[in-house]
């Protein structure tokens, strides 16, 4: 019998029924004008077998779905609870908090960023100096920023509320280089900060 006539007869869908014919161990043909299923096979206990294993699959899908359900809770609570300890984590460039004790030091840390800047095209005096310098300033304040939070993702990793000791360092770069032609391509600067610092648990006296 043609898997299109037990199809129709049993209200199934073709497609999924071969798919899952051709894997389940019962003797089929495929030919030019389809799919056939031999004749000493009880078509009843057939698609009895397939409608069991659509039942299996639906309650694994089902499982599967309620299963991400529960991870995409556990990761939106934990990133929650991250973004709250961020938030309320203590920074100082001293060595210790006011109403607090150190009570662990977990060790060095650090925290990265950088800004390209392009040259100006007008030279560095008269007001182009001090458009340039806003947009230095910002970009500085910018990646300060991002050093920064780096710097407390560094330490909350370490399983620490507090960095102590804090302070930044600056890297400034004027990257040349030679042209086919023999002259020096000035290419845009390189501004970088790294905030550093001494990961600790503290605990409120």
């Amino acid at each position: 019998m043609k898997t299109k006539d037990i199809a129709r007869s049993y209200g199934i869908d073709m497609s999924a029924f071969e798919v899952w014919l051709k894997q389940s161990g019962y003797p089929y043909k495929s030919g030019l004008t389809g799919v056939t299923v031999a004749d000493d096979v009880n078509t009843d206990e057939l698609v009895g077998h397939y409608n069991h294993y659509l039942s299996q699959e639906q309650a694994r899908l089902a499982q599967e779905q309620e299963q991400l359900a529960k991870d995409e809770e556990i990761a939106a609570r934990a990133a929650q609870e991250k973004q709250q300890a961020l938030a309320s984590m203590l920074v100082t460039s001293g060595f210790n908090f006011d109403g607090y004790t150190i009570t662990k030091y977990s060790g060095y840390i650090s925290g990265d960023d950088a800004v390209s800047m392009e040259r100006p095209t007008h030279g560095w005096l008269g007001g182009v100096n001090r458009e340039v310098g806003a947009d230095l300033l910002a970009g500085l304040a910018h990646i300060r920023r991002n050093a920064l939070a780096e710097l407390k993702e560094a330490a909350y990793a370490l399983g620490c509320n507090a960095v102590i000791g804090v302070d930044f360092d600056y890297l400034t770069l004027d990257p040349e280089t030679a042209t086919n032609s023999g002259g020096t391509l000035y290419l845009p600067f390189l501004f970088a900060v790294t905030a550093n610092g001494n990961a600790v648990v503290i605990e409120k006296n």
